[in-house]
């Protein structure tokens, strides 16, 4: 798509989300001020900022032109101040959740989670051990030019690991957050097949990255493959087995809604799902920064990021498994 048709198609969209930042800015700053009418209502907000780094990703990606894609970093960067900036209890709310309310609730859905982890991970240790031994499977998976995009950046050459040398690692971030709630609301929302689009994204998703990184093991580009990946695993994988734990509690209150009607037992259901999936975004956010901003560094040696990486896993580990305990609810 030509830059003048896209700027044509979505320039509303951005404009909307700048008045919002103007309005919402002026009134923290003067509660009495007047402001304009509202083009976007607050409940729209979180879809349309990341709305907002979709399109940063979508231009920077097809290389429009420098000015266009700083205005749209500029909007998408200030969108997040706004919205993940502190704001009083409601940000005392959020931090105890994340510290007892999120640990607790994986622990109470410990069978779901399980599941979905089966899902996940068969499938991906399956393909990591076979791909070494037969690469051109990878073609089963990927198409040629996914594939010569992958061997580009993940090069040993490459002094930036990851990322292509027209990136930067702001608007790789803003990708990455689009790219991961892309993932996890497929894997969350399809549950209410009954089930089943969350089994086949698990399953899906599992294949997809146990295929790379089996492919890249053997290839030549394992150094350089594994340290990129070790920093932001972690976070990226665990988010993705709790966003299909959290689709598996929709399918299963369908499935067998007891003795409340099925509307009844979805609606029930969703409550925990949803907060389940608020902790998963949580988790894909610091995976997306990890991977923005940690993961392509090229300056420290692979043992280094391998640490790194296993530190995290323990952390992800011990985090669900103590954090939260004896704490009121």
């Amino acid at each position: 798509m030509k830059q003048i048709v896209f700027e044509q198609r979505h320039e509303a969209e951005w404009e909307a989300f700048e008045r919002w930042l103007e309005r919402d800015g002026k009134k923290s700053k003067n509660s009495r001020q007047a402001v304009p009418a509202l083009v976007l209502r607050d409940q729209e907000i979180p879809r349309a900022y990341r709305r907002i780094c979709q399109l940063l990703a979508l231009a920077h990606d097809r290389q429009y032109s420098p000015d266009l894609i700083e205005r749209l970093n500029r909007v998408a960067l200030r969108g997040h101040h706004m919205l993940y900036g502190a704001r009083g209890g409601h940000s005392a709310r959020v931090l105890s959740f994340l510290a007892a309310g999120f640990p607790r609730l994986v622990r109470a859905e410990w069978r779901l989670v399980a599941a979905a982890a089966a899902l996940f991970a068969g499938p991906l240790l399956l393909l990591l051990a076979v791909l070494p031994s037969f690469p051109d499977f990878i073609h089963y998976f990927v198409d040629p030019a996914g594939l010569a995009r992958f061997r580009e950046v993940y090069d040993p050459a490459n002094p930036r690991l990851g990322m292509r040398q027209s990136d930067d690692n702001v608007m790789m971030f803003a990708f990455y957050i689009w790219n991961n709630v892309k993932i996890g609301f497929q894997t969350f929302a399809t549950g209410v097949l009954l089930g089943i689009g969350s089994v086949f994204y698990l399953s899906y998703n599992g294949s997809q990255i146990g295929a790379v990184a089996g492919h890249f093991s053997g290839a030549g580009f394992s150094e350089p493959f594994w340290s990129f990946v070790s920093g932001h695993g972690a976070m990226e994988l665990s988010a993705i087995v709790l966003s299909g734990a959290a689709g598996l509690k929709l399918g299963s209150a369908l499935i067998a809604p007891g003795p409340r009607s099925r509307k009844a037992a979805l609606v029930q259901a969703a409550r925990p799902a949803v907060r389940l999936m608020y902790g998963a975004a949580a988790m894909f956010l610091i995976a997306a920064f990890i991977e923005g901003f940690w993961s392509p560094l090229t300056a420290f040696p692979a043992a280094v990021k391998y640490a790194v990486g296993c530190v995290m896993w323990a952390f992800v580990f011990l985090y669900f498994l103590f954090s939260g305990r004896g704490r009121a609810a």
